[in-house]
């Protein structure tokens, strides 16, 4: 009874295969149309891994050519770096289709899953679209180039490069800053490296006590001996407040956009160094404290005060000695 059982099953389990394709040695043989269907595909798949890795190829000739070419002719690096890598990606799109298409992938309907696809990437991704378009509004105002020294967004130093979606920005301390393009073409950025010249500005401040013509004379002088100072525009130097503790000077002069720095420290290290040597004081905030004895107080209250601190060491001096001299007063009168 179990034999013929099994038996029953081992036949009912066998016909649906013995209808597809015949059994030789206990193993069911292919189709010929799966062994067409995969030698088709597989001669495609082939032809596809072979574009493929012959297409990065071409590329990379492309781009190395490209970037050879126009560093031969000067290009400008900021329409440089930023149409290479709009180059590669058209490229590498390109080759995305052809190996596609290479393996049958009707253009049709490969088009519309890619439009479908777009759409909903482009929701997801409106942040890098609006970079990408900052980055092309960049390159055709030219707010700034490769090399320039730029304030934006916070950040302050010098263009490194200008990509399709961020631009790299190197500070003062050689850190690298990624700022997106969209911030860029919508914010506010001030360019330092634009024009060949810039003014320098100061404020030195004298003591009331001391002389205005002689401080002004001392920085003429000053501006006059240094070579990286223009003469023309012609140096500023004018009493422009009268502060809490001191005469203002303002000093605004011009000099080339690379000596910026150097006149700027400068110009501080020789006025203080000449304002020394002649006199001058430059003040700085501080207090003078006048006391005031009450009319039949005497001055050891004032001493004696644990919330009086005397300004100085003379100070505490002249107080003790009228302390003294107001004891001595009281004892002749006792007696």
């Amino acid at each position: 009874m179990t034999n013929r059982l099994s038996l029953l099953i081992f036949s009912t389990a066998k016909e649906p295969y013995e209808k597809q394709g015949k059994t030789k040695g206990g193993f069911m043989e292919i189709p010929e149309k799966y062994i067409d269907m995969l030698v088709n595909y597989g001669e495609r798949l082939i032809f596809a891994l072979l574009i493929l890795i012959i297409g990065r190829i071409i590329i990379k000739l492309v781009m190395r050519g490209l970037k050879k070419h126009s560093e031969k002719k000067k290009f400008d690096p900021t329409a440089r770096s930023f149409i290479m890598s709009v180059v590669s990606a058209l490229l590498n799109i390109l080759l995305i289709l052809t190996i596609a298409s290479t393996l049958g992938i009707k253009m049709t309907s490969f088009i519309a899953i890619i439009g479908a696809a777009g759409l909903a990437v482009g929701l997801a991704l409106q942040g890098s679209l609006a970079n990408f378009a900052g980055g092309v509004l960049i390159l055709i105002f030219r707010p700034f180039s490769v090399g320039d020294f730029i304030e934006a967004q916070g950040f302050m130093g010098t263009v490194h490069e200008i990509k399709i979606l961020y631009t790299l920005i190197n500070t003062l301390d050689n850190k690298r800053v990624v700022i997106p393009n969209g911030n860029l073409a919508n914010g506010s950025v001030t360019n330092f490296s634009i024009n060949p010249t810039r003014r320098v500005d100061f404020t030195f401040g004298i003591s009331y006590d001391d002389s205005i013509d002689t401080a002004r004379d001392i920085i003429k002088s000053i501006i006059d001996k240094d070579e990286r100072i223009f003469k023309d525009p012609a140096p500023t130097v004018g009493v422009i407040a009268h502060a809490d503790s001191s005469i203002n000077f303002t000093v605004r002069v011009w000099c080339k956009r690379e000596d910026y720095l150097n006149v700027l420290m400068g110009m501080h290290e020789a006025v203080k160094k000449e304002f020394d040597a002649a006199g001058i004081t430059i003040p700085y905030p501080q207090q003078d404290v006048h006391l005031y004895a009450k009319e039949g107080e005497s001055s050891i209250s004032l001493i004696g005060n644990p919330n009086y601190i005397a300004p100085s060491d003379s100070g505490q001096e002249g107080l003790k000695s009228a302390s003294e001299q107001n004891n001595r007063k009281q004892k002749k009168s006792g007696t």
